[in-house]
């Protein structure tokens, strides 16, 4: 690949991962695009993270109960990882499962939860449903654990229909009643009580005599279904495979409308979630191709700057960039990332409420703005920092203001900046005029004036959007 097709990768990365420093860049531009798409699609093709690490500086995380700190660990994935589009999908199905802390207070089940997305995030949308409806955290969030042969609960198979798989206006009450009783019997077992013993795990746990095994009828198909049969029919419904992509174009390409919309609001590319629906049908429901077919698309390929990045992307974009947060530098600080998305309004493991947070410029309101641009400036506010020393390094020879601005924008980007912010950042370049980097010396003479500039980059209303 051409290495103009920087900003084309930095695009990718951003989407698909967390971003990319300029170095990642350049080592993928020695790649085919598809190539690039691969790898991604392909996590087992490199090396997992060791976390080990983060145990001896974090001893909280060798018995799981404090959440904050496993959250923080979470960031420190997205940041550090080889495999980024294993986290990303993870977040994915975080923001389309949404599951949380505050009802359970029990760290190990959600800890599990985020593991088992990691496992199946990109395998088909069968074993996904199956895994999540298995999965203790959800079982307790969704009370289905309370769902008994003789006394329904139909907060699973509500949410399952309207939340997780179809939307509004493709099924019925009754078909959410039936749905209920195919899920009679899955529950988990009981975990060792906290005291004095701290946290244990749970597990799924299938209690036949509590399962209701007679008749049902669900979106047209009679017998006596169980959760899997469910699922199965679920899964074939030209509405869950328009419901995924929908979710996949919102989460990957553009904002859309919040999700409690959809049924009355159109999609903004209607033709672009066309081609994710037939990936999706056409491979029986495997997320592989419906990724492969939006990141190789013209779609996503041409639509930049047109999604606010949530919290966990601006965080870990940023670190990445400055090159913090790897080990051993701040091992034992990884709490603070939590810590961070949450002042922003992204509490990772304990979003507000089963719907979801709310995506696009609801992310940024007047305090939640102050949050973001506070944290990336103050991360570029020491140039000692070794992402900001290898962007000082890549800036040599004489240049006007014109070119610094240029050449700054495209080591943290590159992306494209408006006409305000391009005046913005000229105006600071105009007070420091031409300069000379033509040594080691004179980068560090000029380290703070530049640095100055980066920080005016990343304070930029540009650099919220992905």
């Amino acid at each position: 690949m051409p290495e103009t097709d920087l900003a084309l990768i930095s695009h990718l990365m951003r989407r698909a991962g967390f971003g990319a420093t300029r170095a990642e860049q350049e080592e993928l531009a020695s790649k085919d695009y598809d190539e690039i798409v691969e790898d991604l699609l392909h996590p087992d093709r490199f090396e997992d993270l060791n976390e080990d690490v983060l145990k001896r500086y974090n001893l909280e995380l060798t018995y799981n109960d404090a959440m904050p700190l496993w959250s923080g660990r979470w960031v420190w994935r997205m940041i550090n990882t080889k495999r980024p589009l294993e986290e990303k999908m993870s977040l994915f199905w975080h923001h389309v499962f949404a599951t949380a802390w505050y009802k359970s207070e029990h760290t190990n089940t959600m800890i599990q939860q985020n593991q088992m997305f990691r496992e199946v995030s990109m395998s088909d949308m069968r074993t996904i449903l199956v895994s999540l409806a298995k999965d203790p955290a959800m079982n307790y969030w969704l009370d289905n654990c309370e769902n008994h042969s003789d006394q329904p609960n139909e907060n699973w198979g509500r949410e399952l229909l309207e939340l997780f798989s179809m939307g509004v206006g493709n099924y019925s009450e009754d078909d959410i009643k039936n749905a209920a009783r195919a899920f009679t019997g899955w529950t988990f077992t009981q975990p060792i009580p906290l005291y004095p013993f701290g946290s244990y795990e749970s597990s799924f746990e299938y209690n036949p005599e509590d399962h209701d095994d007679s008749e049902k009828t669900f979106l047209g198909n009679t017998g006596p279904l169980n959760g899997e049969d469910i699922i199965n029919i679920i899964v074939e419904q030209p509405a869950a495979a328009k419901f995924i992509a929908r979710h996949l174009y919102n989460f990957f390409v553009a904002d859309e409308p919040q999700v409690h919309t959809w049924s009355i609001e159109p999609p903004n590319d209607p033709e672009a979630i066309d081609v994710l629906v037939k990936a999706f049908q056409d491979n029986d429901g495997q997320i592989v191709p419906v990724l492969r077919a939006l990141f190789t698309s013209d779609f996503f390929k041409n639509t930049r700057q047109q999604k606010v990045k949530n919290p966990a992307e601006l965080v870990a974009g940023t670190i990445k960039l400055v090159g913090t947060y790897q080990f051993p530098e701040a091992t034992d600080l990884i709490g603070a990332l939590s810590g961070a998305t949450s002042v922003m309004g992204q509490a990772l493991l304990n979003p507000p409420t089963v719907e979801g947070w709310h995506t696009g410029s609801e992310w940024i309101d007047g305090g939640t703005l102050n949050e973001r641009v506070n944290f990336a400036v103050n991360q570029f506010s020491d140039t000692s920092k070794p992402g900001i020393q290898d962007i000082l390094s890549r800036l040599e020879g004489k240049l006007t203001p014109d070119q610094l601005v240029e050449r700054c924008v495209e080591l943290v980007g590159p992306f494209e900046v408006g006409e305000t912010t391009q005046a913005a950042l000229l105006r600071h370049a105009n007070n420091i005029g031409e300069i000379d980097l033509d040594s080691d010396e004179s980068r560090e003479e000029h380290a703070d004036q530049i640095g100055r500039i980066l920080q005016l980059i990343v304070a930029s209303r540009e650099y919220q959007f992905a």
